[in-house]
């Protein structure tokens, strides 16, 4: 004879479904916490990609917007006062990475509006970071820059060669120039693979989406 206590009534039924209702839940949560989807360290930046995807047009509308963005590449490079650098140490503003070098005719065509991108826009919460790749030759770029008229960028640079190796195996880089848009917590929002025109209206209004601004009047 069966036990009644173990006889499938409908309350009992439905108390069952709401434990696993519950558990699956919690795992939902435990699983975005630990970083499935946009959830975790980039969570936030998916509302940044979601404000800045519509600016994504005319002069920059090759840039790619990751709609649930993720931490960028670990790479290491030389700051403007020759010591090692890391994305990490960026965090706190908006960055927008180009890398670029004296061989690549295109990169050295969009340095001057990246220039003045920087001169319009760069600050506390933001700042164009050109991050020269030259392996040879290095006493050029920076020459460069200067015989051009290049003077609000800082000199950033990468003349052991470890950036682009890390950035190919990542995806985010295929060829040069390459341009990553990375929020202050150092989550990428997008790539742009090629040049652009960074000074034009629709480069200004991106930017100030990403930094949470109004487009200018």
């Amino acid at each position: 004879m069966s036990d009644p206590r173990l006889t499938p009534t409908p309350a009992r039924l439905a108390v069952g479904g709401a434990a696993l209702a519950a558990v699956l839940a919690l795992g939902a949560a435990l699983y975005a916490v630990g970083g499935g989807g946009t959830s975790g360290t980039c969570a936030a930046a998916a509302a940044t990609a979601a404000r800045v995807a519509p600016f994504a047009r005319g002069e920059v509308a090759a840039l790619q917007v990751d709609r649930a963005p993720k931490p960028a590449p670990a790479i290491t490079f030389t700051g403007p006062d020759g010591l090692p650098r890391t994305l990490d140490d960026l965090k706190g503003r908006t960055v927008l990475i180009n890398l670029w070098a004296t061989w690549c005719a295109p990169c050295k065509a969009e340095m001057p509006a990246l220039d003045r991108l920087q001169g319009e826009l760069g600050g506390d919460a933001f700042e164009v970071v050109a991050l020269n790749v030259d392996t040879r030759n290095l006493d050029r770029p920076p020459a460069w820059m200067k015989e051009n008229g290049i003077a609000r960028l800082a000199y950033y640079s990468d003349p052991a060669g470890r950036v682009l190796p890390v950035l190919q195996k990542s995806g985010e880089v295929v060829g040069l120039p390459t341009t990553l848009l990375i929020d202050p917590a150092g989550c990428e929002i997008g790539v742009m693979k090629g040049p652009a025109e960074w000074s034009s209206a629709d480069a200004l209004a991106l930017v100030r989406a990403a930094l949470g601004r109004k487009p200018a009047a």
